[in-house]
């Protein structure tokens, strides 16, 4: 599976057109996403046909939430339900950076029957691992994107092939932070996951202001293809 961050309505259809297989629908790139217009959500969703799954983060402060904040993202992951999104992305954490189930259960209690993805807030926390065994007691959640702690992927692979290990196919691990073309049949193969997620690795120059690239789409699908583990 592999997974794009779309930004706006052209990178959708560029995703679905060269071959994304899902869309994580995000604004402002540059802070780690944030939650997209009802607009765009709903633009998005006319457009394209591939499964798209809404980053649900009223801002880029932390990953820490108010009581007003939760409201919000209660709101939002309801408009994304009610517009026909496939999914949701979410992640809480609490004061000393663990995982905030309590306010999860909230968020949770609101996705109904909806595909949820836990986000990258998972690299923020003490131990990635034990993260994992955190989630596994939430079966709503199907799948934890993360580069396995600070820094990209690359930098973490074998925290990332513990997660796997402990994740035992009943959460799917997918790999995000700092992919690109020339580095992912390594991640792949040294982790033991093929759900993969991109951003700035997929858009002309490398940047989070660029276009998303038929080139380098083209090139990520291929080597993707490469690795042993992955079935197209």
């Amino acid at each position: 599976m592999i997974e794009v961050i779309a930004t706006c309505v052209d990178d959708a259809i560029a995703i679905e057109k060269y071959g994304g297989q899902r869309v994580e629908l995000s604004s402002a790139l540059s802070e780690m996403g944030i939650t997209s217009s009802y607009a765009l959500i709903k633009n998005v969703l006319d457009k394209v046909k591939i499964p798209v799954h809404v980053l649900i983060r009223p801002h880029s402060k932390s990953f820490i939430y108010s009581d007003n904040d939760m409201q919000v993202m209660k709101e939002d992951i309801e408009i994304a339900k009610k517009l026909g999104a496939n999914g949701i992305v979410i992640g809480t954490l609490d004061e000393h950076n663990r995982i905030d189930e309590e306010k999860l259960k909230e968020l949770l209690a609101f996705a109904d029957d909806m595909d949820v993805t836990f986000h990258r807030a998972i690299d923020s926390t003490e131990s990635c691992v034990e993260s994992v065994r955190t989630l596994l007691k939430y079966p709503k959640i199907k799948r934890i994107v993360t580069a396995g702690g600070k820094g990209k992927v690359t930098d973490n692979l074998d925290v990332i092939r513990k997660m796997v290990g402990v994740a035992n196919n009943k959460i799917t691990i997918m790999l995000g932070g700092g992919l690109n073309k020339e580095n992912l049949q390594l991640a792949i193969e040294r982790t033991g996951t093929c759900e993969v997620h991109f951003g700035s690795g997929v858009r002309e120059n490398y940047h989070y202001t660029g276009n998303i690239s038929r080139e380098l789409m083209q090139e990520v699908i291929e080597e993707w293809r490469k690795s042993n583990i992955c079935i197209s």
